[in-house]
């Protein structure tokens, strides 16, 4: 046990010790009777440097620390190699050790002083009040990082509410948001009568049902306008000759985040409700949604898919960064935000390509492929062009007459998206380099030669390429070339651990003893958040989901399905989600924060800056995905 003297005296200075409380999560959300009552009843205790404060051996734990000063090492002995292994590192203002005391059993893990250590501890009787009494106590002790990464959200959130106001989550479900005994018809109503229906209902929309009530289509004024604009049929017409077939619907339980996503991504304002039978139970429109948040992420979606130049586009690109405010005031959490910002993005390179399009047909049809962090659909506000081309080689013609006619046009395109803020790939890792415009065998070919020759630049090329999504164009000749790739993947072995590898050196910015290990930006000592920070969670992910054939792409979705497929342990997933999820936090508020001083964005940051609570979990954070990476170790034997 401890050399410190178990009799240690008892703090009388109360105030300073809930000063001192006060700067540490969970206590800065705690109510000063639950911290007085933590200091009334706290002692503070010595450990010099190796001793024992808690062990395996000292029977059920009795007793609840804070470290004051120094430093607490958790040691476990490696059977296997006959070693000791420091499994972690409690600072500054932590607090242990919570699973043992909560589940009233012995440590599984030593604690020793790393240093002369000062921790503040209280007895079991106590820890028992505060955690019955204090919600934010009692939610921390039983979430952890779950409930560290709540407080950021909402710091986050209520930082953007201060210029925006209060509204509804995003989280709300759609059945508080859908109008109750929607407007319907059947396929063959005359159109005159149901637009009549509509006026004296005053609503934008009529659903078009079957005998079982499951909707078959749905008709808007703006379908109105259309019509009339472009004769399309006459009004005595029925219905189901001018209505969109097959709407897009959701489930009660979908919240209203979803319903936005899909507005923004597909241009429509109103969708379906349905229950379990796939009946419709409402319609929720984009006025629903957005008139009571004052976040109109469908009108900003349209208005740059509809843009007619591209000075247009370049204008409206600064609305997205005032969106991102907004949206973080609704609740949106650093995974909704990042999707919003993708969404929005592949918006405006579509209309790019359909303007020149326009302007000068290539004349041969192609998909648009992106890579990296928008194949991901993760981009934040800082971001830079990685694309390419896939098509399919037109009878009678080479596939170097091909690339004769789309290199032009993808020139042109990415100049122009540079001018929309999506800066030029310093690789050259775009549509316009002949190497990235390539037909669907080329394309197949050269992923047969990346993967047989693991070489350090393919390796490079990895965590590029192996991200892939199509932007615009048919989708197919991609999803069938994913397939090929993926098969392949699963079936190699020695690539897989070469890319395992290559993930492995991807680092946390931790050292041994939880200091931060830096990078150098300039004069100042600075962490690098999307480098250090998010690519070993990116990059161990891609790793086991390439090799367990999960398809997508997005870092959170992979390790949802890698969850579900049982390669990791559920309570590891979430951590791991909650760690990267963190660092996403404190990354996209810096760029907010850089943006509202007309500084220019970068992912470095200094831990300085940061208040307590945002070094700890970054801390915390930086743990997580070094427990990612031991899983890596050990699956690949590394």
């Amino acid at each position: 046990m401890a050399a410190a003297n178990p009799d240690s005296a008892r703090p009388q200075n109360t105030r300073a010790i809930m000063t001192f409380l006060r700067e540490h999560a969970p206590f800065s959300s705690m109510d000063d009777t639950h911290l007085a009552h933590f200091a009334e009843h706290a002692t503070l205790r010595f450990y010099a440097d190796g001793d024992e404060v808690i062990s395996p051996d000292d029977g059920v734990i009795k007793r609840f620390y804070v470290v004051k000063q120094g430093r607490i090492r958790g040691e476990r002995h490696n059977a296997k190699d006959d070693r000791t292994d420091t499994t972690f590192e409690i600072s500054l203002g932590e607090c242990f050790p919570l699973a043992a005391l909560i589940g009233e059993r012995p440590t599984r893990t030593l604690h020793r002083a790393a240093g002369d250590t000062f921790c503040l501890s209280i007895e079991q009787d106590a820890f028992i009040t505060l955690f019955s009494a204090s919600d934010p106590f009692r939610d921390f002790c039983l979430r952890g990082v779950s409930s560290l990464l709540d407080q950021v959200n909402q710091r986050i959130q209520s930082s953007a509410m201060a210029s925006i106001g209060s509204s509804n989550s995003l989280d709300t479900p759609l059945e508080r948001y859908a109008l109750r005994n929607p407007i319907v018809c059947s396929p063959d109503l005359p159109v005159e009568k149901a637009v009549a229906r509509m006026h004296e209902n005053s609503v934008g929309s009529i659903i078009v049902t079957d005998d079982n009530r499951h909707p078959t289509g749905i008709f808007t004024l703006r379908d109105l306008r259309t019509l009339i604009a472009e004769h399309k049929a006459p009004l005595d017409a029925p219905i189901r000759q001018v209505m969109t077939q097959d709407p897009i619907c959701l489930p009660a339980h979908a919240d209203a985040f979803e319903a936005a996503m899909l507005m923004a991504e597909h241009h429509f304002a109103h969708l379906c409700v349905v229950d379990d039978e796939h009946c419709l139970i409402g319609v929720v429109s984009e006025r629903d949604l957005f008139s009571l948040q004052r976040v109109d992420l469908v009108n900003l979606a349209r208005t740059i898919g509809t843009a007619t130049h591209l000075r247009t586009l370049v204008s409206l690109r600064a609305d997205v960064s005032r969106l991102v405010d907004a949206m973080l005031a609704h609740g949106a959490d650093s995974g909704q935000v990042v999707k919003i910002i993708t969404t929005l993005n592949d918006v405006t390179v579509r209309r790019v390509l359909e303007l020149n399009i326009k302007k000068n047909d290539p004349g041969i049809p192609f998909t648009w492929l992106t890579f990296g962090s928008e194949g991901r659909q993760e981009q934040t506000l800082l971001t830079d062009q990685d694309n390419g081309i896939l098509f399919e080689t037109p009878e009678g013609m080479t596939e170097d007459q091909v690339r004769e006619k789309l290199l032009p046009f993808a020139q042109t395109v990415n100049q122009e998206l540079a001018e929309c803020g999506f800066t030029l790939c310093k690789g050259n890792i775009m549509a316009s380099n002949p190497k990235l415009c390539l037909s669907d065998n080329e394309w197949d070919d050269w992923f047969i030669r990346f993967i047989d020759a693991s070489t350090p630049q393919n390796l490079v090329y990895s965590s590029i390429f192996l991200d892939m999504r199509a932007v615009f164009g048919p989708t197919k000749p991609l999803e069938e070339l994913l397939d090929k790739v993926l098969s392949r993947i699963r079936k190699n072995a020695l690539f897989q651990k070469m890319l395992a590898g290559n993930a492995f050196q991807r680092k946390p910015p931790l050292t041994m003893f939880r200091n931060f290990r830096y990078v150098t930006d300039g004069n100042k000592q600075a962490l690098d958040l999307k480098r250090q920070g998010l690519a070993p969670f990116v990059e161990s992910v891609r790793v086991f989901a390439l090799a367990n054939g999960v398809g997508t792409a997005n870092t959170l979705e992979r390790m949802d399905e890698l969850a579900k497929k049982g390669v990791f342990d559920p309570k590891d997933a979430n951590a791991w989600k909650e760690g990267y999820s963190l660092i996403q936090a404190i990354r996209m508020r810096s760029h907010q924060e850089l943006l509202n001083r007309g500084e220019e964005l970068t992912n470095l940051i200094d831990p300085d800056d940061l208040n307590p609570l945002d070094r700890r979990i970054l801390r915390e954070s930086f743990r997580q995905a070094q427990r990612l990476q031991q899983k890596l170790e050990l699956t690949y034997q590394l």
